[in-house]
């Protein structure tokens, strides 16, 4: 995991999205919240050297699923923060654009899955 890991995956869901009938609907809302998901991967999650940060993207006629992947099993928190911190606001930002977001363990697998959907009736 690197910080370079988040201009990544924006990059691979515009590829996502622009394949898609509908798809420049979720680029901007979509880039936003992928963005704060791996930075919160790549800031926060302990995992050992070497492990990858796993995205995954679904489009359903009205929405947007994105997934982020890591190693670690901890749920993050949400923290409060004030107007003067540079920064602790990733998961408000998530929650105030996305439709509904989550956490929850791997399926078969080490660590959590973060989701959020973005769009479907916001």
């Amino acid at each position: 995991m690197h910080r370079k890991s988040v201009g990544v995956a924006r990059g691979l869901l515009r590829s996502f999205l622009a394949d898609r009938p509908d798809g420049e609907l979720f680029v901007e809302t979509g880039e936003l919240v992928l963005s704060e998901l791996v930075t919160n991967a790549v800031l926060h999650a302990k995992t050992p050297s070497g492990r990858l940060i796993y995205i995954q993207f679904e489009l359903h006629p009205d929405a947007l699923r994105v997934e982020v992947h890591d190693a670690d099993a901890t749920r993050p928190t949400a923290r409060p923060s004030t107007e003067h911190d540079e920064a602790g606001r990733g998961l408000w930002l998530v929650s105030q654009l996305a439709a509904r977001w989550g956490c929850c363990p791997r399926a078969g697998g080490i660590g959590k899955a973060m989701w959020a959907l973005v769009g479907g009736g916001q």
